[in-house]
């Protein structure tokens, strides 16, 4: 599996109860906060849930 890069851009403030939950699953607590992880179904799915929030890039 491939290895992607996930950093929250902008703050969860404002944000559904729900799209909180994903960014804690994800690993992102503060904005600026980098994660690796593998391109899963789940974790692609999760990322498009925020896709407004985290920024993606490959490693």
């Amino acid at each position: 599996m491939t290895q992607i890069l996930i950093k929250q851009i902008r703050s969860k403030i404002g944000s559904t109860k729900r799209q909180k939950l994903t960014l804690q699953a994800l690993g992102l607590n503060k904005i600026n906060a980098t994660v690796e992880k593998e391109a899963t179904l789940q974790i692609v799915g999760m990322v498009a849930k925020v896709k407004h929030l985290v920024e993606v890039s490959n490693k």
